[in-house]
């Protein structure tokens, strides 16, 4: 995984208008996420923002699919977040953490769900993030998503995740070093 904040600061102006092109089309598709908000200024927030720009690009490329779930009145901030069916097809078969990483004695994965989120410059969903996407549509019907876990549980080596299934979301634990081919994490941005 790069770490976006070291290689650019920018995109290169074809893969940003590109990027623009494939947001404007899924959050015109997906209005009910969004109620009451405009492109233009959505757009316009972006544009002065390139350095968040970097990040929704690699919440695209990693197959999130993100999208405006919602804009904080306070700080002007659009909140995008991974909107994918399922879980980023990208961001797949990792642990929750470093420590989790470095505990496997075999099999060790190339990353983890906390330091893939901190090289792309998003935040993975809290639970209740989780619940929140969750109320805008059926995600993770088939795959699951690592969410930010609670230190006191952490401290313990466990990890949260949570999907849907029977028609209800469930938040389920598993030890920090596990991981699945069906499960990746879901992320947050502010912009």
């Amino acid at each position: 995984m790069n770490n976006i904040n070291n290689n650019k600061k920018k995109l290169p102006p074809e893969q940003r208008e590109e990027l623009l092109r494939a947001l404007k089309a899924r959050f015109e598709k997906n209005m009910n996420r969004h109620k009451g908000l405009e492109w233009a200024k959505v757009r316009a927030k972006l544009e002065t923002n390139p350095e968040k720009l970097l990040s929704l690009d690699e919440m695209e490329r990693t197959g999130g699919e993100p999208d405006v779930v919602g804009h904080d009145k306070k700080t002007g901030e659009y909140i995008f977040y991974d909107c994918s069916a399922e879980s980023p097809k990208g961001r797949r078969s990792v642990c929750y953490d470093r420590e989790g990483q470095e505990a496997r004695k075999a099999f060790k994965p190339e990353d983890n769900a906390i330091d893939m989120a901190a090289a792309m410059g998003i935040e993975l969903l809290t639970e209740e993030q989780y619940r929140e996407l969750q109320k805008l549509g059926n995600f993770d019907m088939k795959t699951s998503s690592w969410v930010k876990t609670p230190s006191d549980i952490r401290k313990l080596g466990g990890a949260l995740f949570a999907d849907r299934r029977y028609g209800n979301v469930f938040v389920y634990h598993n030890s920090a070093p596990s991981y699945y081919g069906a499960r990746a994490f879901r992320g947050s941005l502010r912009v």
